[in-house]
This record gives C-alpha cells, sequence and structure tokens, in this order.
C-alpha cells in the first residue's frame, strides 16, 4: 500500500514538473531590435514580445495585431520588459505582439526647440512601418493599438486622436494629459520642467497648441470624432494626477466622444501600473476581436473573446 502511494506521489511530482517546464516555454519571447532613426539621427532600440506560438512551424502563415506599450518620463522602452513588469507573463494568455519602442523624454513629440527631436514622425512613419516590415503583423488600423504609462499615456491619447487611421484603440495608465501646460502648473516639480520645455517651447508655441489633446478634442468636428479609436484611460485615486484624468474624461463626455475612464486604488507606481497593463491587454484584445474580419485560418487574434 505504501508502495503504491508512493508511486502515486513521484507521479504526480513528475506531472508538475512537466507541466511548470511546458508554462516556462510557452512564455513569449522577447527581442530587442537594433534600430537606426534617420529621423531623429540616433539610435532607437526597441523590444518585441512575441507570441509563444509565433516561431512554431504550423504558425508561420499567421499574422497578429499589434499594441504599442510607450513608457514614461525618465523611463525607457526597456521598462515594460524588465522586473518592474511582467508583461510577458501577461502576454502569454494572447494572440498578439506588444512592441516597446524608446522615446527618451520627449513627450513622443516633434520637439520645438530641438529639430532633430521628431519622436512623434519617428513613431508614425519609421517605426509602425519597420515593425511591420520585420514581423508577421497585421498592419491595418483595425489591428493596431498604441497604448502607455504617464508620459506614454500622454502619448498613447495624443497619437489616437492625431492619427485616427493609424490605430482602433488608445489607453493612458496615469496620463500626464496636461503635458504642454505642465511647466504653467505651480506644483509640478522643477526636473519635469526642463523636459517640457525642450518638447514644447515657449507658452504661444504652436507645438503646444498642435499637441495639447484638450485642444485636439475641443476642435474636433462631428465627422472627426466618428472616426476617432475607442479610447479608455485610468488613474489612481492616490495620484496627483487624477483630477486631470477625470477632467480629460469630463471633456470627451461632454463632447459625446466614446471612452472608458477608471480610478482605482493606487499610486502613481509600478505596482499599480503591472496591474492596470493586465487591464489594457484584455481590452486591446476585445476591441480587435470586434473589428477584425480576417479569417480564423490565417490570423490569430486572441484566447480571449469579448
Amino acid at each position: 500500500m505504501r508502495k503504491s502511494v508512493f508511486y502515486f506521489s513521484f507521479v504526480l511530482i513528475v506531472v508538475s514538473s512537466v507541466a511548470a517546464l511546458g508554462q516556462v516555454a510557452a512564455l513569449p519571447k522577447v527581442e530587442n531590435v537594433k534600430f537606426e532613426s534617420k529621423l531623429v539621427g540616433a539610435a532607437l532600440p526597441y523590444n518585441v514580445v512575441l507570441p509563444p506560438a509565433y516561431s512554431d512551424p504550423a504558425e508561420r502563415n499567421t499574422r497578429y495585431p499589434v499594441l504599442y506599450l510607450l513608457h514614461g518620463l525618465f523611463g525607457s522602452g526597456n521598462d515594460w520588459v524588465s522586473n518592474r513588469a511582467h508583461l510577458a507573463q501577461y502576454a502569454a494568455m494572447y494572440h498578439l505582439i506588444i512592441v516597446t519602442p524608446e522615446g527618451h523624454d520627449g513627450w513622443y513629440t516633434d520637439s520645438a526647440t530641438v529639430p532633430a527631436e521628431r519622436y512623434e514622425s519617428y513613431i508614425i512613419q519609421e517605426l509602425i512601418p519597420d515593425v511591420d516590415s520585420r514581423y508577421r503583423t497585421i498592419s491595418s488600423r483595425d489591428a493596431r493599438a498604441i497604448a502607455g504609462l504617464s508620459m506614454g499615456g500622454y502619448g498613447a491619447m495624443k497619437f489616437g486622436l492625431k492619427f485616427p487611421d493609424k490605430f482602433v484603440f488608445a489607453a493612458s495608465m496615469s496620463g500626464a494629459l496636461q503635458a504642454p501646460e505642465l511647466d504653467q502648473i505651480p506644483q509640478v516639480p522643477a526636473f519635469i520642467l526642463t523636459s517640457v520645455k525642450r518638447a514644447f517651447g515657449p507658452v504661444d508655441s504652436p507645438v503646444r497648441a498642435n499637441n495639447d489633446i484638450y485642444k485636439l478634442v475641443g476642435s474636433l468636428l462631428d465627422d472627426r470624432k466618428k472616426q476617432l479609436p475607442y479610447l479608455y484611460l485610468d488613474c489612481g485615486t492616490e495620484d496627483d494626477l487624477v483630477q486631470s484624468n477625470r477632467n480629460f474624461s469630463g471633456m470627451l463626455i461632454s463632447a459625446k466622444i466614446p471612452h472608458e475612464f477608471r480610478e482605482l486604488p493606487g499610486t502613481h507606481s509600478w505596482p499599480y501600473w503591472d496591474q492596470q497593463v493586465q487591464e489594457v491587454l484584455r481590452i486591446a484584445t476585445r476591441i480587435f476581436n470586434r473589428t477584425q474580419s480576417t479569417p480564423a485560418t490565417t490570423v490569430s487574434m486572441g484566447k480571449q473573446t469579448p
């Protein structure tokens, strides 16, 4: 009897070990692409999180939707694939490609003061075409989303509003949505102001007006509103940026622009963003599944359904 119990326990341990190894093997592959930007005149490497089955011979004809995930101020494109977040673990649940680009501290804007710092143009004119040429993406608006945290949340909202033909979904986590006006707010720390002035220039600079997402929403005509991607934003209730996020959501409501806004317990910190990126992945997959009409035999859209 004891031998039988021992044998059964041993089998369970072996099976559990094999299952654990299978889970490790099923994690997405993270690649680092060495990219030289002609627009910025500098190396702007980016990371790509590929679906677990991407390299399987049986999947060689499968194409995938793409989520661009932007970093925050004083961060880098490596933040999302470091030990600060568990992005690869979460991405294993979905059939999509995730790209984490480098934006330095440029607010994802073509700088008003440094001509070479063309981070908006880089994302639209260089990064997206390069990703589509290197990987098996679905290179259409209905299979492309953009999201980010803090500075990247502002960037994602801005890209969604300025380039609705490029993205079907735009999401902001703890977005610094008042970016062009941050240096006009007394309580903003001095170490942030240098980057704001460098990117947006003088108070009367056209770069400020052209990249102010509140003004972008206010100038939208009804036909243009219908072309916008689905907008999502969230912010921690203990975050100093929560009021500006509330204000932006209120403006979207007044403009009758469909969106989702969530306030959740949390601060301006990685534990909050690591939690909320899971929600961004879920919603992005839901939107992709809803908008895509490509036959399932050639396109893998994700395991979760709307």
